[in-house]
């Protein structure tokens, strides 16, 4: 027999289709609001993670939540949440996905509130995906997109845009955390790096504007990311509280141009903040949980996010935080007063205020949402600022029609993924660029023994499957530079004709990797990508001594410190390593649709055609970077 609250969810998601348009609060714009209006006007601001769940009081829980438990789904009903962000641990395959959407969204209906959830994913391509690769399609990623500007313009991105919202779409996912609009002016950035389309700030507007008209021409909410601008750090936010020290003529022309553009041409339904101090924009100060004095982060910001973004720039869509679990906001700020902060400087909506892994963190949300209610009745909250960007929010929903979005397809997504896949290879080889060298320096002869050394075996294996495919019979000896040592590799350059190395530079970031939630495991294994770079000089120069073809390829910037472009015979840049099993079987081939491109450049069925879209020189200009065709490199 169905439970009075699964009936209500049924039953109310009849009525909300039956009427065709959401239900909504109506405030009066006063002083005046009750404790319950208050407290779902905050509950609508709020964006929760899901990614673990336990039935028990586990703090340290790993179980994947991939079908929605009762209890989540009556904390959904009961605060009237705003939103949620899934990550891969959430999705699995496509009936899963969908599955998992809908009963959020029924349960969502089902609240006093009557909205539906914003259902948020950092879908960008490239290494930030979070779909399921074999189910979905895996585009190479925005400076792979910026390196085919020369020759095919906007076309990419538009395609890319449009190919990742509609499978969102299908899969009952409305929001996506993409386009990145950071303009890559640092070459040494450890989280932007190749999600930025380039150096070029005209280039990166250019291919935002395409990539956000497309996604929400598919009803999708697109976001740009991140405000004023992640470029130019040396610190992941995810680890610490980076700060841009620019001048206000940098800021303009470099940092937001990309946003004020967008944001005048394309009306882009959200703006995500960043968690980094610019103290040239704000100067203002607050006390960390020390009791110190800290720069406020745009995140924090009022003079940022309100003066700037808002006022300046007439951005009237939403502003969401970016996750406020990132240490460049909880390693410093109490989470609650980091989340009322935000509120108070201008955001909409705040991601991931607080872990949510088991019943007592129901528990501790609940008290969360307590203490914010209090807040506004203390008076140290503006309850009319509140309750605006609380109907701002429902104003959102309605006009992406989010209450009346079609039932997730599974069926479609399937249908036109081989088209959506085939079209993504065509992104993946119009990005691979010869940096130095001719034909006759990266063409490996069919006769010749290959050493293949990338920075991870999964990239290896998958370039050798591919390599196979077109040359069965070429012999390929495939190696992790993270398990190489000084004696096997003098065995197996005596062994082969030609040297294919793959660098990865800078170290892919936490975000990357997932986040968060799994710090310790993903800092060892960024810890092995940097051994793994550090021993690429040394590298070289026994590759170079024993006299054999080597062939350097980037797989992320096209740049590192070392210059290994110098030691190398031939240097080519793919701005991309993403690879995926075929299957869950233990011994599943890898693939990927860059390791296709690189292959077919490496035996001469295709001729690389990408471009350059940074200038490989470490510095930032305050008028927009010169067109990427006439990109040269830097001789320092």
């Amino acid at each position: 027999m169905l439970s009075n609250k699964v009936f209500r969810r049924i039953g109310f998601r009849f009525l909300i289709v039956l009427m065709g348009v959401p239900m909504q609060v109506n405030l009066a714009m006063s002083a005046e609001f009750s404790k319950s209006q208050i407290r779902q006007n905050i509950a609508q601001k709020l964006m929760l993670d899901m990614r673990y769940f336990c039935h028990d009081d586990n703090e340290k829980c790993r179980e994947p939540m991939t079908v929605l438990p009762e209890s989540l789904a009556d904390l959904i009903e009961d605060t009237g949440l705003g939103g949620v962000i899934l990550f891969s641990e959430n999705l699995r395959y496509p009936n899963q996905i969908a599955a998992l959407t809908n009963d959020m969204q029924k349960a969502a209906l089902s609240s006093k509130a009557g909205q539906p959830l914003f259902i948020a994913i950092d879908q960008e391509g490239g290494r930030v995906f979070r779909t399921p690769r074999v189910f979905t399609t895996d585009f190479a990623g925005n400076m792979a997109i910026g390196a085919t500007e020369a020759k095919h313009g906007t076309r990419f991105a538009s395609e890319s845009g449009q190919i990742l919202a509609q499978e969102l779409k299908a899969l009952g996912i409305n929001t996506n955390f993409a386009p990145n609009v950071d303009v890559n002016a640092n070459l040494e950035n450890p989280v932007i790096n190749v999600r930025s389309f380039g150096q070029d700030p005209k280039l990166v507007a250019e291919m935002g504007e395409a990539q956000v008209r497309a996604m929400q021409g598919e009803g999708v909410l697109a976001t740009l990311k991140h405000f004023p601008g992640h470029g130019d750090t040396h610190t992941d936010s995810h680890l610490a509280l980076p700060v841009v020290d620019h001048t206000k003529a940098v800021i303009d022309a470099v940092d937001v141009y990309p946003f004020k553009q967008i944001i005048a041409k394309a009306k882009p339904a959200m703006v995500m903040t960043a968690h980094i101090q610019y103290p040239q924009l704000d100067d203002s100060t607050l006390l960390d949980r020390d009791g110190n004095p800290q720069i406020k982060p745009a995140t924090l910001s009022h003079k940022i996010l309100t003066g700037i973004l808002r006022d300046e720039l007439n951005f009237d869509g939403i502003i969401v935080s970016d996750a406020m679990n990132m240490a460049g906001i909880a390693k410093f700020f109490d989470q609650t007063d980091a989340v009322a902060a935000s509120f108070a400087a201008g955001t909409d909506v705040v991601v991931m205020p607080l872990p949510m892994h088991n019943k007592q963190d129901i528990k501790r949300f609940n008290k969360l949402l307590d203490a914010l209610v209090k807040k506004v009745q203390k008076g140290e909250l503006d309850a009319k600022q509140i309750a605006r960007s609380a109907e701002r929010i429902r104003a959102t929903k309605q006009r992406f029609g989010l209450a009346k979005w079609p039932a997730p397809s599974p069926e479609q997504l399937a249908a036109n993924l081989s088209a959506n896949k085939q079209k993504a290879q065509k992104l993946a080889d119009a990005a691979v660029a010869a940096l130095s060298g001719m034909a006759k320096d990266y063409v490996i002869p069919a006769s010749d023994k290959v050493l293949v050394l990338m920075p991870e075996m999964n990239v290896c294996s998958a370039l050798e499957y591919h390599i196979t495919l077109y040359r069965p019979k070429q012999q390929i000896m495939c190696m992790s530079l993270q398990q190489i040592n000084a004696a096997s590799l003098k065995s197996a350059l005596q062994q082969v004709d030609s040297v294919v190395v793959g660098s990865m530079t800078p170290t892919p970031s936490l975000v990357e990797l997932g986040g968060m939630e799994d710090m310790a495991a993903n800092q060892q294994q960024l810890m092995g990508f940097d051994e793994a770079q550090a021993m690429l000089p040394g590298l070289f120069d026994q590759v170079q001594a024993s006299g054999k073809r080597s062939i350097l390829v980037y797989l992320r910037m096209p740049y590192d410190k070392a210059r290994l472009d110098t030691r190398a015979g031939a240097v080519l840049a793919t701005y991309n390593a993403n690879v995926y099993a075929l299957s869950e079987d233990e011994d599943a081939r890898f693939t990927g649709g860059t390791m296709d491109s690189l292959a077919r450049v490496l035996i001469g069925l295709l001729t690389p055609s990408g471009g350059l879209p940074v200038s490989l020189t470490n510095s930032v200009h305050t008028e927009a970077a010169p067109h990427p065709a006439r990109f040269e490199w830097a001789n320092d």
